[in-house]
């Protein structure tokens, strides 16, 4: 059995967003179990959320399925329909192509832990509805724009 060893996995902290972005996602902490097991088709994140931080800006993609199961702790859901409290246990999935931006904020006082798991399209575009962000990945990589199309900086 391809048994992976979650404390060998690197831990990645921050986000790859652009400026002025980044800076509120320094206490997010990503373990890429997929990458360790050698998986190509989808990935899967042990991600740890600090209070007062969240997974993500808000967000949809046109071609990506995502699922997020809370490991433990508590995190509030945030999309177009309101929010929703999920606890250790609970799990939500967001369908490619919704144009529901979503994210989880932990307004709680003790992290919470999350597992990730979404499919990994060779092209993809995502929407960030509450801020002036794009990103695109094509063969050449990630591309961080603003709306207008222009690239960061």
């Amino acid at each position: 059995m391809p048994r992976i060893d979650i404390n060998s996995v690197p831990e990645r902290k921050g986000s790859g967003y652009p400026d002025p972005f980044r800076a509120a996602y320094g206490n997010r902490v990503k373990q890429r179990l997929g990458d360790a097991a050698g998986l190509t088709q989808f990935g899967v994140n042990l991600t740890r959320i600090a209070p007062g931080t969240g997974t993500a800006l808000r967000h949809w993609h046109e071609k990506e399925d995502e699922f997020v199961y809370v490991v433990e702790g508590e995190l509030v859901l945030v999309e177009d329909e309101g929010e929703t409290v999920l606890r250790a246990g609970d799990a939500a999935g967001f369908k490619a192509g919704v144009a529901n931006g979503h994210c989880f904020v932990n307004r709680s006082d003790t992290d919470a832990v999350v597992l990730e798991v979404g499919t990994r399209a060779p092209t993809e575009r995502a929407h960030y509805p509450d801020v002036d962000l794009a990103v695109v990945k094509d063969e050449t990589g990630f591309h961080w724009l603003h709306k207008s199309g222009e690239p960061y900086a």
